[in-house]
């Protein structure tokens, strides 16, 4: 083989070992522990829970302030309409009060934190891991088996990436609790019906005896949740008009069969409604009250607000003429018998998952340890082969390559054995395979024995 072609295969071995060597490092910081903080439905009304709910934009901003925090690793902030949850990944040493971090990102004064502290619930380790699996799979929803909460919970991952605010134990929690929820999803039926919250309203309605068929409907906001309400009212058939900010082709998307008109039109267009639902992210009301009055109405307006923070002024629900919901009037959150069962069997999926994320977490203080191995074997291989190494001709130069190369490749091969037996073995006989291996390479050995 001529000189370049060592020198190529030399240097892909050199950059590949690198490569392992630096990903290696990265995971020796795995051992940080998992805390979370969080209001919802099951202890908090709307009016609380709004206080602390998130856009996109401020969940940006207060997940890089906290991790500027020394000792603060990784931030998720999960803001939903029915929970905020803040989640972070944090050193051992590290003492904090995650509600005192909440209440200063939401600038609230003393009074008020005394007001709403009985309203959260404060997890950490694996009760907070198990909390986030049975979130994930719609378990803690007010409806069992919720649709949306899956993809909230990867929105909320996808957000915290973005502002580069997660590590790699939110990453690896996330994406393993984001693989429960779809587990259970395609093998347990929790719910007989779509289990979306607004199907859930429409159900509650037409049990009240409400028909939707031919109701003039306006839904304000166009995101998910406006388009499956009105997804939703048109298989009632409803009539049904979408607000959008702009009409530029490609830039809104509204479901098909519905009417659309500017935002700033649907006050005008108020008066022609039955049902008009909101449901935005905005933080400002949709339908204001000093709007509302000056508009005439000739008939009866039921509206449901099904945004966290609310869109609608709780003022314009004591209007005559008007009938206001907001999210929490239906009592949604009741389990039918029908679905004990089934919430039984996605419990035991959750548990198997539970057990695999904690064998990876568990585990984590050994990479280190694994490094070091790695690290004295391949010196070991370098020092055994330095003489027969010698004896070929070749540049001075080739041969540090070559050595170097050999180095590189018996680390890799010994983190990949290493590694590999964790697949085989239970933790435990792992562990002590690894301890074992330790004592064989320690660290900072001097000279290897020939």
């Amino acid at each position: 083989m001529k000189g370049l072609e060592y020198k190529n295969v030399f240097q892909l071995l050199y950059l590949l070992s690198r490569t392992l060597i630096k990903r290696v490092k990265s995971e020796a910081e795995y051992m940080n522990q998992i805390k979370m903080i969080g209001i919802d439905h099951s202890k908090a009304a709307v009016e609380h829970r709004e206080r602390f709910s998130f856009t996109k934009a401020g969940a940006c901003k207060a997940m890089e302030m906290l991790k500027e925090r020394a000792g603060i690793e990784g931030v998720i902030i999960l803001s939903t309409c029915n929970r905020t949850e803040l989640w972070v990944s944090v050193k051992s040493e590290l003492q904090l009060s995650l509600y005192e971090e909440l209440c200063d990102l939401k600038q609230m004064d003393r009074s008020d934190r005394e007001k709403y502290q009985p309203f959260f619930g404060e997890r950490e380790g694996d009760a907070a891991v198990y909390h986030l699996f049975e979130t994930a799979c719609g378990l803690r929803s007010k409806i069992v088996g919720d649709d949306q909460i899956i993809s909230q919970v990867k929105d909320a991952l996808a957000l915290s990436r973005e502002a580069f605010c997660t590590d790699k134990v939110l990453e690896t929690l996330f994406r393993t609790a984001i693989s429960a929820g779809k587990k259970v999803k395609s093998q347990v039926r929790l719910a007989e019906r779509d289990t979306s919250a607004i199907t859930g309203v429409l159900r509650n309605l037409k049990a009240q005896g409400m028909k939707f068929k031919n109701l003039t409907c306006m839904v304000i906001g166009n995101g998910e949740m406006g388009r499956l309400a009105a997804t939703a009212l048109l298989r009632e058939g409803a009539d049904v008009t979408v607000t959008v900010r702009q009409y530029h082709h490609g830039q809104v998307r509204i479901p098909e069969g519905c009417s659309r008109i500017n935002y700033g039109d649907r006050m005008t267009y108020l008066k022609y409604c039955d049902l008009v639902i909101s449901a935005t992210a905005s933080p400002n009301c949709t339908i204001k009250y000093q709007e509302v009055i000056q508009v005439s109405r000739k008939k009866q307006i039921i509206m449901i607000d099904l945004a966290v923070p609310r869109d609608i002024d709780q003022k314009v629900g004591t209007l005559e003429g008007i009938i206001l919901y907001d999210i929490d009037s239906f009592g949604l959150e009741a389990e039918q018998e029908s679905v004990k069962a089934a919430v039984q069997k996605a419990r035991e999926i959750l548990q198997e998952f539970m057990q695999e994320f904690r064998r990876w977490y568990e585990c984590g203080d050994l990479v280190p340890v694994i490094q070091q191995i790695s690290s004295q074997a391949s010196k070991d291989v370098e020092l055994r082969l330095k003489k027969p190494l010698r004896q070929i001709q070749m540049a001075d130069k080739e041969r540090e390559e070559l050595e170097n190369a050999v180095q590189m490749a018996a680390f890799k091969v010994v983190n990949k054995i290493l590694f590999g037996l964790k697949a085989q073995l239970d933790v435990s006989t792992w562990r002590e395979c690894v301890e074992a291996a330790a004592r064989i390479y320690p660290e900072e050995e001097g000279e290897e024995n020939e």
